[in-house]
């Protein structure tokens, strides 16, 4: 049986607030119609801004409830375990659109748009990976150039998640002339829509309710309003709130990765070979209590990183090791739960073969973990 980290009553009116929203809005039929037919959730958005979810990190003078990362760890994670789906746009609505306005917006960007992704009617894209850009965030290439009353933006980004169905993508260019490396490059906020910016989707291996496109920006114009926090440090800006993505990540595959146990635990129980359960085999008993061991421990390294967060605390091993803990977790108990469930699980109509997938992405996406545990001992001092 999982660990319970609800603290309160508040704590498990979220959690059964996630579930009535799961079962309403997004029951399991409805999570594989989605995934065979590439349909993100960005319709479910706006009952989950009704719902409060949310609104739960940002503050009540935006139209939000002001709860700490603690609350917002234990709906992700929930979020991840009825459907990953909703646990993961959850994750890029907060992590990379509201946390980023909260620390480096302006006030009028945040009276602005905070209370509309509260509301669940505001999705913001990040648009920084390049071609040649990639673990390597700071050598992007893409640049925007001062022109009168604003800017224009030239370049190219690609993988960039939820593109064409969102409101703004929060874009990294490079705004001053000859500059490298995390020096002179600017965030501005770009209407996915603007002339100038041509989009291709690119077909992916899992995670099918997530569209990634390669994007063209052509003498895309914005005005001074669109530059998000100071001119030339947005890079830094970045790098000071990727502990916000990097717990939401953490906390939404340690869910799925307990869905991905439970239905190896339920199928070892119900399938019979040789005249019993196979959870009788101490093979594959064996391989559940590795499985489960894992997810627990990745859910304990999640609510740390939470506390850290939730304290003010300079928390930027603890979001690497979460990210490392978790996501190497869920790639663990999907690769065993496709052995116990054998032929059940490779079948395109069960849900283990749609983790096993899903998976794959989160070792190397967000920062691969190669880089995270340099982080780790960049921290340790080595």
């Amino acid at each position: 049986m999982s660990f319970d980290f609800s603290i309160g009553e508040e704590q498990r009116g979220f959690l059964e607030t996630v579930d009535r929203f799961m079962a309403r809005h997004l029951p399991p039929e409805e999570i594989r119609r989605r995934d065979r037919e590439h349909v993100p959730p960005y319709d479910k958005l706006p009952a989950m801004g009704e719902a409060g979810l949310l609104a739960l990190p940002i503050p009540a003078a935006h139209g939000g409830m002001g709860r700490d990362w603690r609350d917002v760890a234990l709906v992700q994670m929930r979020l991840g375990e009825r459907g990953y789906m909703a646990a993961s746009i959850f994750n890029r609505v907060i992590g990379f659109g509201a946390m980023s306005l909260l620390a480096y917006g302006s006030a009028a960007q945040r009276a602005e748009l905070l209370p509309r992704i509260a509301a669940g009617r505001l999705l913001i894209a990040l648009a920084l990976t390049e071609p040649e850009a990639g673990t390597d965030a700071a050598s992007l290439r893409t640049r925007a150039e001062r022109v009168s009353g604003g800017w224009r933006i030239t370049g190219r980004k690609t993988w960039i998640s939820d593109a064409a169905g969102a409101d703004y993508m929060l874009v990294a260019a490079r705004s001053r002339a000859g500059s490298e490396g995390a020096e002179g490059i600017s965030m501005f906020l770009v209407p996915p829509r603007a002339p100038g910016i041509a989009m291709t989707q690119l077909p992916k291996v899992g995670n099918n309710a997530m569209p990634s496109w390669d994007i063209g920006l052509d003498g895309v114009e914005v005005g001074e309003d669109a530059l998000v926090g100071e001119e030339g440090r947005g890079f830094r800006h970045l790098m000071s709130t990727l502990h916000y993505s990097r717990a939401s990540m953490a906390a939404t595959v340690t869910g799925c990765a307990q869905a991905a146990v439970s239905l190896a635990l339920s199928h070892a129980r119900e399938r019979r070979q040789f005249g019993r359960p196979i959870g009788a085999f101490q093979a594959i008993r064996h391989r559940l209590a590795d499985m489960q061991m894992r997810v627990d421990q990745s859910r304990l390294v999640v609510m740390h990183l939470a506390w850290a967060i939730a304290s003010g605390a300079e928390c930027r091993r603890e979001a690497a090791q979460a990210k490392i803990v978790a996501t190497e977790c869920l790639q663990y108990v999907a690769d065993h739960g496709m052995q116990v469930l054998a032929s059940a699980g490779y079948s395109a109509d069960g849900d283990m073969q749609r983790y096993w997938r899903d998976a794959r992405l989160y070792s190397f996406g967000e920062g691969s973990n190669e880089i995270q545990r340099d982080i780790v001992a960049r921290e340790l001092g080595l």
